[in-house]
C-alpha cells in the first residue's frame, strides 16, 4: 500500500517565502505545524492508502485528463484560515478564481470517480495549506496577524503539469516522492 495524492507543485518565489516566514514568525507563540515551504502544493485528489496494483490504472486515467487540458497561469494571493475564528484549523494562501484550474480539478475528480476512487464529500476549494493549527494561545493577536495578511499578492505560477505523489509519513513531517508527471498541452 502507498499513500497517494495528485497535486500541482508550487515553486516558491522569494515573495512567497518572505510572506510565509513573516507569518511563521508572527504566529510563533501558537502551536502550528508549518508545511515545509518546498512541499507546498495544490491537492487535486487525495487517494489515501492505495494498493500498488492500482497505480498504473491511476496513471492512465490522470494521463488522459492531462492530455485534455492546456497549461495556464494561476495567481496565488491572500491568506486566511479554515475553521472558525474560535477554532481555526488551517492557515492557507488563496488562489485567484481560475476557470482552467477549476476545469482540471473537476476532470481529475470525475475521472477518478469513474475509475473507482470516490469523489471527496467537499467541493474543490483551491488553496495552499501552509500551516495546521494545533493550538492558538492568544486569539486576538492571532486574528490580527491573519487579518494583516488577508489581502496580499503572493506569486504567479505557471501550471504546465501535475504530479502523482507518494506521501511517506515521518516523525518530522511527510516526505513526498514523485511517482509520475503529467504534462498539460
Amino acid at each position: 500500500m502507498k499513500r497517494l495524492f495528485a497535486a500541482i507543485k508550487i515553486h516558491p518565489s522569494p515573495e512567497l517565502i518572505r510572506i510565509y516566514t513573516e507569518l511563521q514568525n508572527s504566529l510563533r507563540i501558537n502551536n502550528i505545524k508549518w508545511v515545509d515551504v518546498n512541499n507546498i502544493h495544490i491537492t487535486l485528489k487525495f487517494f489515501g492508502e492505495t494498493e500498488e496494483s492500482r497505480i498504473s490504472e491511476i496513471n492512465n486515467a490522470l494521463a488522459e485528463v492531462a492530455s485534455q487540458n492546456s497549461s495556464f497561469v494561476i495567481n496565488l494571493k491572500n491568506s486566511g484560515i479554515f475553521g472558525s475564528s474560535y477554532n481555526p484549523r488551517v492557515v492557507w494562501f488563496g488562489i485567484e478564481k481560475n476557470p482552467s484550474l477549476e476545469k482540471l480539478a473537476v476532470e481529475v475528480l470525475e475521472t477518478m470517480d469513474k475509475t473507482g476512487f470516490e469523489k471527496d464529500r467537499q467541493n474543490f476549494v483551491p488553496h495552499l495549506t501552509v500551516g495546521r493549527i494545533k493550538q492558538v494561545k492568544d486569539r486576538r493577536i492571532f486574528q490580527e496577524v491573519i487579518d494583516k495578511y488577508r489581502t496580499v499578492d503572493v506569486q504567479e505560477e505557471k501550471v504546465d503539469r501535475f504530479l502523482l505523489f507518494e506521501s511517506i509519513l515521518k516523525p518530522r513531517g511527510p516526505e513526498y516522492r514523485i511517482l509520475e508527471t503529467f504534462l498539460l498541452k
